[in-house]
């Protein structure tokens, strides 16, 4: 088995990712995966296309995309994806689109294949905090997310994906107050446990439980 693992780069005012810097981390083999690492901008449209050139190249059986979502206290996986680009701020290229589109012949949402309910608590278990989250956001992340369930869709139709955000790090918020924050070894292992639990699963429908959050 291969699986791919995205990480973005630093955007905004932060000088650092906490996504590449874990995924830069990880082993090359988990779980008896092997496991394919690659940084994308965190640029609308630009993402997509190194993700679909990376997919060509490596033809994985999943892919794993990792994002920052600054106050978040665990790891989330990402239940859906919207067809929908609302951004906050402008991405690394200075776009910013307002309510817009990703695909006018896709789906209006995408539901990941992956087995979220499972990653959180196989993350838990490993003593990291995680939750199952539905709302990818309408930033890079949900894009990423969107743009690979619709290639799915259109073109790697036995492609399984799915996205998962990780909290700040620590030197993040140190001029954000009341902020929540985890350490880079912590998302290391958080996101070791969620592939295992991919590969565990992989053939079986998710566990039947509660698993979700309000956020």
């Amino acid at each position: 088995m291969k699986i791919l693992v995205t990480g973005f780069d630093p955007f905004g005012d932060d000088k650092i990712n906490p996504a590449i810097e874990a995924v830069k981390r990880l082993d090359d083999e988990i779980a008896g995966a092997k496991i394919v690492k690659v940084e994308i901008p965190t640029v609308f449209g630009d993402c997509a296309t190194v993700v679909h050139n990376a997919i060509v190249k490596e033809n994985p059986d999943y892919v794993l995309n990792i994002g920052q979502a600054g106050g978040r206290y665990g790891l989330t996986p990402e239940r859906v994806a919207i067809n929908f680009d609302d951004g906050r701020i402008a991405d690394n290229k200075g776009h910013q689109p307002l309510a817009e589109a990703i695909h006018e012949d896709g789906q209006n949402a995408y539901f990941t294949q992956l087995p979220v309910k499972a990653m959180a608590r196989a993350i838990r278990a490993a003593g990291i905090p995680s939750y199952v989250s539905t709302t990818a956001g309408t930033f890079v992340c949900n894009h990423i997310m969107y743009q690979v369930q619709y290639m799915i869709d259109k073109e790697f139709h036995d492609l399984k994906a799915g996205f998962m955000h990780i909290p700040f790090l620590p030197e993040q918020v140190v001029d954000r107050p009341d902020t929540p924050a985890l350490s880079l070894s912590d998302d290391v292992k958080g996101i070791t446990a969620a592939i295992t639990a991919i590969v565990e699963m992989d053939g079986k429908k998710d566990i039947a439980t509660i698993e979700g959050h309000v956020s």
